[in-house]
């Protein structure tokens, strides 16, 4: 429940609470512990049991004295006659104040107070003729398996000349992080773009799917081109794109680029070639797939997790390291590894699935 000091805590939660705990009473748990459970003292727990005690929550039916120095009405009133003045109705409180005191001599109230006054009367909204700022959703897919989700994106990639450019196009699964397909190319186009997905697609096997596939990406305008939209709808892929300006809304893309660019053997100087550059790519490509154990994928390959076999390599070292500590108990202080993965796999998940998975792995 989170701690119940200081928190309001409506009624039928605590009654639900209460029945949480009689259970586990009954069940042989101690009071002490299945109160700590929940995080309730166990005098609250006594105190919401007694039937002489208001089961609801009285503080908010306490009655308080007006504070001292709260506002009169007069003094509100002119408030609200300031902010929507021709003068300043388009000027927040956090101006208004010091250009009331330097403009006019006067001082009302202070910036939090002239914003308390505004929420009360439902005035603390937007001014101004500006634009309102935007809330946009977060872009939030999840994964059971391979090919469900994908991510894209594109990176520069020197050549021998000094400001110019090779450009890899690169598909990420998100479930296994496989590298689907790359292509390079001179320059960006969605063209270019449409013809990678077409191979991936194909590559695959992920035509004629009940369930659509998922290709998401950041908006640069290779993204919104009508070429590859044109070409992802008749492919049945559904779209989905990173918050305009938000860096970490494809994070998994970003990442192998930076696995890319930090291979020992990544010519820093410069391709000298477009053919070189896919050469090297082809490389890394295969090693990426088939040698790279991903620390995201508890050291399995992405072919190992894409292909299906992660549960029969798991069984594999599991077996091993049993038989090591078995051989040498005195050499283990705990368990063996945790030799497991989720089987869901969240790009971007929101607050509430990330504290979900906290709580299930805790359990």
């Amino acid at each position: 429940m989170g701690g119940s000091r200081g928190r309001l805590i409506n009624l039928s939660d605590r009654n639900l609470a209460v029945s949480f705990i009689d259970e586990a009473i009954q069940n042989g748990a101690r009071q002490s512990r299945a109160c700590q459970e929940l995080n309730i003292s166990e005098r609250t727990y006594t105190r919401w049991k007694n039937p002489q005690t208001p089961m609801e929550d009285q503080r908010p039916l306490a009655k308080r004295p007006v504070p001292a120095n709260k506002l009169s009405r007069e003094e509100q009133l002119e408030i609200l006659e300031i902010v929507t003045s021709d003068t300043y109705k388009s000027l927040p409180p956090s101006q208004i104040v010091p250009r009331l005191a330097d403009e006019e001599g006067r001082y009302l109230a202070s910036e939090s107070t002239f914003y308390r006054v505004l929420r009360e009367e439902n005035m603390q909204h937007h001014r101004g003729r500006t634009s309102k700022p935007q809330t946009r959703p977060i872009s939030t897919h999840k994964a059971t398996g391979p090919n469900q989700v994908w991510m894209w994106d594109i990176t520069w990639l020197p050549s021998g000349a000094k400001g110019f450019y090779y450009y890899l196009y690169l598909i990420l699964d998100l479930y296994s992080r496989k590298i689907v397909g790359w292509e390079i190319w001179p320059e960006e186009s969605a063209e270019n773009a449409s013809i990678l997905v077409k191979k991936a697609v194909v590559s695959e096997g992920c035509l004629n799917r009940t369930q659509p596939l998922i290709l998401h990406s950041d908006n640069g305008s290779p993204m919104k081109g009508a070429a590859l939209l044109e070409t992802l709808y008749k492919l049945g892929v559904a779209t989905s794109r990173s918050r305009p300006r938000v860096s970490n809304d494809n994070a998994y893309a970003e990442s192998i680029f930076r696995t890319v660019k930090y291979r020992p053997d990544y010519p820093y100087k410069g391709f000298s070639d477009i053919d070189k550059a896919r050469e090297w790519v082809l490389n890394f490509t295969r090693f990426y797939n088939y040698e790279h154990r991903h620390s995201g994928l508890n050291q399995l390959t992405p072919v190992q997790r894409h292909s299906g076999i992660s549960e029969q390599i798991f069984a594999n070292r599991i077996a091993v390291y049993q038989a090591a500590k078995d051989k040498n108990p005195n050499r283990w202080s705990r368990n063996i590894r945790d030799w497991s993965l989720p089987d869901v796999v969240w790009l971007n998940p929101e607050r509430t699935e990330v504290l979900m998975l906290d709580s299930l792995e805790e359990a």
